[in-house]
């Protein structure tokens, strides 16, 4: 029986005591036809079959994240500046400062997660002056963890936040001697504020939400994510915020499995 596609020079940890490693496999239809060697697999091997030389690299089965927002991260994706492994603060600051410098208006930077202090060589989070510096003009969220978000001058503009804005509940806007918003919004004791908060920011048009969605995925796909249980929540709102991805399903562009929640709440 020919194969659909044979891996060789591979490094693959079959599971099976009786056979642990094996350097080649041949597939049909998702199944495997032959685990073991090179001379095992190509006797599979078709006109239409793929061969793909692996180099020594090895193979998992695609991997499933239990707990994920695919969904409202999707629509985002584009607008984020990402600071995973960043070594320096000096370094995300440079990055901030070039991404407020193209960012157009009225769309903001925003920094969602990924990242923590301890990564960074300065061993502290970047200030809130350090911030307007960066970015005096462009609007710039950044939420650290679920406990707090740092949004410089231009953002609290954009939100609205002033000397007469009242905390919500569950939430504090720090402010200064004189009752002015600093740009810091802390989570006391939940995380509501900062949702609220970054949902007052502009959204990306129907064709750009879809180009992002599938960048995020093909993200997942890069680090061998195949399939999501997407955890809804954060102002994420049926039927609207799940358009795109209802789009993407019938159009057969999914290029991860999705099993999605609606927010109770």
């Amino acid at each position: 029986m020919s194969a659909d596609l044979i891996l060789l020079n591979g490094n693959f940890h079959t599971i099976d005591k009786a056979q642990p490693l094996a350097s080649a496999v041949a597939i049909k239809d998702g199944k495997f036809l032959a685990v073991g060697d090179a001379e095992a697999a190509m006797r599979h091997r078709g006109d239409a079959t793929k061969v793909v030389d692996l180099n020594g690299r090895s193979v998992v089965p695609g991997l499933n994240d239990s707990h994920i927002h695919l969904i409202r991260g999707g629509l985002n994706y584009n607008l984020e500046l990402r600071w995973e492994g960043v070594p320096s603060l000096a370094d995300a600051l440079r990055m901030l400062r070039e991404q407020a410098l193209r960012t157009p208006h009225p769309q903001w930077v925003r920094v969602v997660g990924g990242w923590t202090e301890f990564q960074f060589a300065e061993r502290r989070m970047p200030t809130l002056e350090e911030i307007n510096a960066a970015a005096p003009d462009t609007p710039v969220f950044i939420l650290h963890l679920y406990d707090r978000a740092l949004l410089n001058q231009a953002a609290l503009r954009a939100v609205g936040y002033n000397k007469d804005t009242p905390n919500p509940p569950g939430g504090e806007i720090q402010r200064d001697a004189a009752g002015n918003p600093t740009g810091m919004l802390i989570a006391r004791p939940n995380a509501m504020i900062l949702y609220a908060t970054l949902a007052k920011g502009p959204s990306l048009p129907l064709d750009q939400q879809v180009n992002s969605t599938r960048q995020f995925m093909r993200e997942l796909n890069r680090l061998g994510v195949t399939s999501v249980i997407d955890a809804g929540g954060g102002f994420q709102n049926y039927p609207e915020d799940y358009a795109i991805i209802d789009q993407l399903a019938r159009e057969q562009q999914l290029t991860v499995r999705i099993a999605y929640n609606l927010f109770t709440q």
